[in-house]
């Protein structure tokens, strides 16, 4: 078993990018746990009511472990050194083994911000001399999954087979009325998208459908045959 932490700037987010690999994870027996960085509110149609009950909701259907927001502020995600405390705190308390969190290429600043949160508290999660809580933790890769306001096509280290989780994740996200379906054309927008996005990378692998991931680091293989 190994244990996985993902890190979204809003609620949506990781759901949206790669809540097929979450769902495939969790049911192989890994610890998948959520951060979202922010509750993403305000926004036209949420609240922070409404948007709790659409990510406890989604949570359920990915069968996280657990899933936490913190308190940093929605349309002014800034990497801070207060940012990068409590994203690495929250590392250190999990101690997982692999990181996934948002690709660095996008329009909304949020995003981006939220990548070099994270990539900077992984770095913060191992100082020994802290007044952050808990002991020090490094996990060992970080990955980056594509959930972009940009239509950026990304070369990716590996792409995940969703095919028997695709439904399940459409569910997922579907939860999310006030963000993509607060009426008929919107979600048409958003479902288009996800499946035009996991049919093309999965195509690439010859699957039905597929979620593309990115790293900045070489990836080992222990054994040939991890390769689909």
């Amino acid at each position: 078993m190994t244990k996985i932490l993902t890190i979204g700037p809003h609620p949506d987010d990781i759901d949206a990018g790669m809540g097929g690999a979450i769902l495939k994870l969790s049911n192989a027996g890994h610890e998948i746990h959520a951060v979202d960085l922010t509750n993403g509110e305000p926004t036209p149609y949420g609240s922070p009511e409404i948007r709790q009950n659409e990510w406890e909701a989604s949570s359920k259907i990915l069968k996280l472990r657990s899933r936490r927001v913190l308190d940093l502020p929605n349309r002014y995600l800034f990497d801070t050194v207060q940012a990068r405390k409590k994203t690495a705190s929250v590392i250190r308390e999990l101690r997982p083994e692999i990181l996934f969190v948002p690709y660095w290429e996008d329009a909304h600043p949020d995003h981006i911000q939220a990548t070099q949160i994270a990539e900077a508290a992984r770095f913060y999660s191992k100082l020994t001399k802290s007044d952050m809580p808990h002991e020090p933790w490094h996990p060992k890769h970080v990955f980056y999954y594509l959930w972009s306001h940009l239509n950026v096509h990304i070369s990716p280290a590996f792409i995940i087979d969703i095919s028997n989780e695709f439904d399940d994740k459409l569910a997922a996200v579907y939860e999310f009325q006030s963000q993509f379906r607060y009426n008929d054309e919107q979600w048409k927008r958003t479902e288009n998208k996800i499946i035009s996005i996991c049919q093309y990378f999965g195509s690439l692998i010859n699957v039905k459908y597929g979620e593309p991931f990115a790293s900045r680091e070489q990836i080992g293989l222990g054994d040939i045959r991890d390769i689909v």
